[in-house]
């Protein structure tokens, strides 16, 4: 994984955690919900990409 994509997986990972505190200390449960998705695919492509750059170690391991 590149680090842009390292960059981007955690600005919306802060995001997400800034809107579900929000949402949580101002009693928006659609906001804090919103908060908790966008935090979630965060986590979900940052374990995408660590899947792909373990193939990735695994195939070049293999091609030395």
């Amino acid at each position: 994984m590149n680090l842009g994509d390292k960059i981007k997986n955690k600005a919306q990972e802060a995001s997400g955690k800034t809107k579900a505190g929000v949402g949580d200390a101002t009693d928006n449960h659609s906001l804090e919900a919103e908060g908790r998705g966008d935090q979630a695919e965060a986590n979900t492509r940052q374990a995408g990409e660590n899947v792909k750059d373990a193939a990735k170690n695994l195939k070049d391991g293999f091609s030395k």
